[in-house]
């Protein structure tokens, strides 16, 4: 049986049906989505769940406290979630990419 996971993250141009992927080694099976929304990620998670009872979700870090603790307890608190986050030096390099190709700001 393999260690089942997913990683989601949002795009503002994603559209979870077509920017999905899966890597399977046979002991580790990673499901990757591309959401817009907070209602899409709860969507994949809850249908992947049901499908393949999944051990951990791994978020981006543009998911707020509030969403992880939605995708919880939406879960009924029995699959890990767990949050990508990056120290401040980090941020400073990815912020300001994201900003220009998210939003057209600089």
């Amino acid at each position: 049986m393999a260690f089942k996971a997913v990683f989601i993250a949002h795009a503002p141009d994603a559209d979870p049906e077509k920017h999905q992927n899966l890597i399977d080694t046979g002991k580790y099976k990673l499901y990757t989505y591309v959401v817009k929304t907070q209602a899409e990620a709860l969507n994949v998670c809850k249908e992947l769940n049901a499908k393949e009872k999944i051990d951990s979700i791994l978020l981006c870090p543009g998911f707020t406290h509030k969403d992880v603790a939605e995708i919880f307890e939406a879960l009924e608190n029995k699959v890990a979630v767990c949050v990508s986050r990056g120290d401040g030096p980090s941020s400073k390099i990815t912020g300001p990419v994201l900003q220009k190709e998210f939003f057209g700001t600089t």
